[in-house]
């Protein structure tokens, strides 16, 4: 049986996470301002991308993910933190977060309205408190067709990974 959870209940609801679509070869830095000193703090960027069965949109024009379901999805990777994370100043807590291009390299259905890569980033910081608190940030990117890509299914890729509950 695929799909056991909905797109929002694996997010984490609508408030929680923003939402863009994007390509595949997009990148994107974020300015995060932590309003504090932030010596001896860790971060660290990773990724996950899952195909969802169909994205629905508000009359605005914003993704619903309602009724979406997770279908799969692909490895887990992990994005180099030396340069992809670039602390601006510590006193102030000013951390630089590049989102890299070429996280999704699957194949992609143009103008899909099923199948539809979901490239799901979250920036994870933990300060140096005790105990240590860590909080983390997701933004979901969906993945848009463009000439350098694949055309093609995503689920028939042989990187991907069926959800299977038996």
């Amino acid at each position: 049986m695929a799909g056991v959870l909905t797109l929002s209940q694996w997010l984490g609801g609508p408030d929680a996470v923003k939402v863009e679509s994007t390509f595949p070869s997009s990148t994107k830095t974020l300015a995060y301002n932590f309003g504090q000193n932030i010596s001896g703090w860790t971060f660290k960027l990773d990724y996950q991308t899952v195909i969802v069965d169909t994205i629905a949109y508000d009359r605005d024009g914003t993704p619903n993910f309602t009724n979406s379901t997770i279908l799969g999805s692909f490895p887990y990777g992990t994005v180099n933190s030396t340069t992809n994370i670039v602390v601006m100043n510590t006193a102030t807590g000013i951390v630089n977060v590049t989102h890299p291009s070429g996280l999704y390299t699957g194949p992609i259905i143009p103008d899909a309205r099923a199948n539809i890569p979901l490239l799901i980033m979250s920036f994870t910081w933990t300060d140096n408190q005790s105990p240590k608190q860590s909080n983390t940030h997701r933004i979901a990117k969906i993945m848009a067709w463009e000439p350098e890509v694949t055309v093609g299914n995503p689920t028939t890729s042989t990187s991907y990974t069926a959800l299977v509950v038996s």
